[in-house]
């Protein structure tokens, strides 16, 4: 976990519940504040007890036609106490190289995004986002871990903030093996 802090360090990320000896109370997503697409620092455990779906997002890739998707899963289940939160990366062959405001704009306009979006942040390598170490580390996440492998992979999360399921970017929104998870979650107690 001492890594984690580390990382976080370096890219000026915002880690709580890591204290200098290394010792972590990182146990799930609601222990990060992340940058939203409008600046503004958001905890994420202004989302416990939803089902969210966090999605690596960029737009202008093969797999950005899956904003409208995401979007219409949001929608569909908002409701019922599910979210979509989306975490633009520039990290494979430079497909978000806009701005936040660029970004918002893009997806609002193209798309009618609507669902919660966030600050640009690194998704893999040596500048990796502390969140992102902690979603695909074999440490914290040893039955979904492994390096993200191109934008729009999905990480869904239970109401208690623990990992459901990981899938694709080829896997999307309205797949029905997500949606049977995302329905799954939603049914369970928190």
């Amino acid at each position: 976990m001492w890594k984690l802090l580390k990382i976080g360090l370096a890219i000026g990320g915002i880690v709580t519940g890591v204290c200098m000896h290394g010792a972590a109370a990182m146990t799930n997503i609601y222990d990060f504040t992340m940058r939203d697409i409008d600046g503004q620092e958001q905890s994420l455990a202004a989302y416990k007890g939803k089902v969210l779906l966090i999605v690596n997002v960029a737009s202008k890739c093969g797999f950005t036609g899956q904003y409208a998707g995401l979007e219409k899963l949001y929608t569909t289940y908002t409701n019922r106490g599910f979210a979509v939160l989306g975490f633009p990366a520039n990290d494979f062959l430079g497909q978000e190289p806009g701005t936040e405001a660029e970004i918002k704009s893009f997806c609002t306009l193209t798309y009618g995004v609507t669902f919660p979006m966030f600050a640009k942040i690194s998704v893999k390598g040596k500048h990796i986002h502390p969140l992102y170490a902690f979603l695909t580390s074999q440490e914290t996440n040893p039955n979904f871990s492994g390096a993200i492998s191109w934008n729009f992979n999905k990480f869904l999360i239970g109401r208690d903030g623990a990992m459901l399921g990981r899938f694709g970017s080829r896997t999307k929104p309205d797949d029905k093996q997500l949606m049977a998870a995302v329905e799954q979650a939603l049914r369970a107690p928190m």
